[in-house]
């Protein structure tokens, strides 16, 4: 088949979007992850064999998982031979009802996505693994991303995964959206992971782009919906951050693709309408008393948005929320946040003493971020040789296109 046919280009956006939705309805079917793994694959190619012949389906959704659905039986039945208890599997999944299509309408399907997040950010597993199995389950995130994103070796995190499938199938864990009650002490999981999937949406980790605008609105979706399940405070402090970063996403990039930073970004492009609804949550998340990190750091988007132009941003604010985000959530990253918040307020000697302490003292030392700070701080500064030197630490951690062509812009612009 032609690599360029509308089938073809029509079927990998459909991957793209679909894919993970169609694995989290064949999970909850086949009750399964390694099962309903090998049918999504089956039902894509399937569809890449019959769709140039068929035709479109009216529901593509609908047509992989039921095709999806049919393979897993075709499977199960030629594996009942070593495993006679399959077979009553196999039937019962045979005997499901065949209104898959009006199943898949939005209006009227529970989100199994949701659900699929609530299984793998069960209690019963470690927090590691429902990170792990969320970013790749949910994300579609490859083992070796999860890796750097844990700043762990592949190999770990697929262990990971595998215990954690192993522990969700022999203890039973349910396949459901949790009651009411139990909600609240579930929460910080699932926050925790959307969190984790928006960040590589909005800065993917690799790859030839900056962002990744389908787990960046998915990530949202989720928060929404979050939201409106359970709207405790630190769910809407979160949906205000993502909707806050996410208003800037057309402004950070070139036509070619290139990284603008905040303060050269055109400012027209930002989204008003994501940013007044993240304001407004940021206020209702604040009158309940109750916010915590995610809060903060909107609070912090917040002033960002506010201001028409870099010179109107209130550094001073910023740095006052950042000291409220480290009592809060204490961690190096905050604090290299606040070392750039300080050195728009102090100058950047300022900045460039913390910053040289947490490469000391902290785990940042493989962070490319924290060097290309440093190096920022060093350039304005006119300490080139030391500016180089960073920019050229940062260059060799990097694993993005984008960020690379910045660095090396910069490096150049020192030569």
């Amino acid at each position: 088949m032609n690599q360029h046919s509308p089938i073809q280009v029509a079927l990998e956006q459909i991957y793209r979007t679909e894919s993970r939705r169609v694995l989290a309805t064949l999970i909850r079917l086949l009750g399964d992850f390694d099962l309903a793994e090998e049918a999504l694959h089956d039902a894509f190619a399937a569809a890449l064999k019959q769709w140039p012949h068929e035709g479109l389906p009216t529901n593509p959704r609908a047509w992989l998982v039921s095709t999806g659905r049919f393979k897993a039986i075709d499977h199960l039945r030629r594996r009942t031979r070593f495993d006679a208890s399959l077979e009553e599997i196999a039937r019962s999944l045979d005997d499901y009802s065949a209104g898959i299509s009006e199943e898949m309408g939005e209006e009227n399907i529970e989100d199994d996505r949701l659900r699929l997040i609530f299984t793998c950010c069960h209690p019963s597993l470690s927090p590691d693994a429902q990170l792990a199995l969320t970013l790749r389950e949910v994300c579609d995130l490859t083992t070796e991303e999860i890796a750097r994103a844990f700043l762990t070796s592949a190999a770990t995190v697929a262990q990971r995964i595998v215990r954690a499938k192993a522990k969700i199938r022999t203890a039973k864990i349910p396949y459901e959206v949790p009651a009411s009650a139990e909600l609240p002490n579930r929460l910080d999981s699932v926050l925790h992971v959307i969190y984790l999937m928006f960040n590589e949406g909005y800065s993917a980790s690799t790859g030839s782009e900056l962002t990744r605008h389908d787990l960046s609105g998915e990530a949202i979706r989720l928060g929404r919906m979050l939201v409106e399940l359970l709207p405790e405070s630190e769910a809407l402090g979160l949906l205000a951050l993502m909707l806050l970063h996410d208003s800037r996403r057309t402004a950070r990039t070139s036509l070619n693709g290139d990284l603008i930073l905040l303060d050269e970004q055109d400012r027209t492009l930002w989204n008003r309408a994501q940013i007044n609804e993240g304001s407004a949550l940021i206020v209702q998340s604040l009158n309940t008393r109750r916010f915590g990190p995610y809060t903060v750091q909107a609070a912090i988007a917040g002033v960002h948005a506010e201001a028409r132009a870099p010179e109107d941003t209130d550094w001073n604010e910023i740095v006052g929320l950042y000291d409220l985000l480290l009592r809060l959530a204490p961690s190096s990253i905050v604090e290299l946040n606040r070392a750039v918040a300080i050195a728009m307020r102090d100058g950047p000697e300022a900045g460039l003493k913390i910053v040289d302490a947490l490469l000391a003292d902290s785990g940042l030392k493989n962070y490319h971020l924290a060097h290309s700070a440093r190096a920022d701080f060093c350039r304005r500064l006119g300490h080139n040789a030391d500016a180089r030197s960073a920019y050229q630490q940062a260059l060799a951690l990097t694993q993005q296109e984008p960020e690379r062509r910045f660095l090396e812009k910069r490096l150049a612009q020192l030569d």
